[in-house]
């Protein structure tokens, strides 16, 4: 069972509607989206980010979750947005219940070519929104050129200076509590 505390908002269905507004043209665009992340991210490419996560981590009590999805499940496409379906994956993948609420999610959505950072609130002083929309910005710009691998590679690498440079001097041997594979949705 999960507990609502005045620090933790959980994201339910009535909240991510919310969110976005309802769109069919959204819809219409994920549903007909043919899945593609294996294409995309084979093998090998998530064994790359696998490492790229796992280095990123070093030094510092942050934890950073990739996750690629193709495209939003038709069933919530209608009313959510990708900001609204990372969200949604923060609170099921469980990015928000790390020891030191160090959690950061990097969603990118492939059909709609967007990338979405959420931290947990333990990092939130970290650095300005600005950092976090200039490292989407330039994953976005490798993802136009079809370079996805070096988009979430570089992207996991700027999101490890940040956490650096934030727990400079904090530095704590604690077990990995996130998977460093990337979860490949679609």
């Amino acid at each position: 069972m999960v507990k609502n505390t005045e620090t933790t908002k959980i994201v339910t269905q009535p909240k991510l509607n919310e969110v976005a507004t309802p769109s069919l043209k959204r819809w219409l665009k994920h549903f007909f989206f043919m899945p593609a992340t294996k294409r995309y991210f084979n093998q090998q490419d998530q064994h790359v980010i696998a490492e790229a996560v796992k280095e990123a981590e070093q030094g510092h009590v942050g934890e950073i979750q990739v996750v690629i999805e193709a495209y939003i499940p038709a069933a919530n496409a209608f009313y959510q947005d990708t900001y609204g379906r990372a969200k949604q994956l923060f609170a099921e993948v469980g990015v928000w219940d790390t020891e030191f609420n160090s959690g950061v999610l990097l969603y990118i959505n492939l059909c709609d070519k967007k990338v979405e950072i959420l931290i947990d609130r333990g990092i939130k002083k970290a650095t300005t929104q600005d950092v976090w929309n200039d490292i989407c910005e330039t994953m976005i710009q490798s993802i136009k050129q079809q370079e996805y691998r070096k988009a979430v590679v570089n992207g996991v690498g700027e999101i490890g200076k940040v956490l650096d440079e934030y727990y400079a001097g904090r530095t704590i041997n604690i077990e990995n509590e996130l998977s460093n594979t990337p979860i490949i949705i679609g």
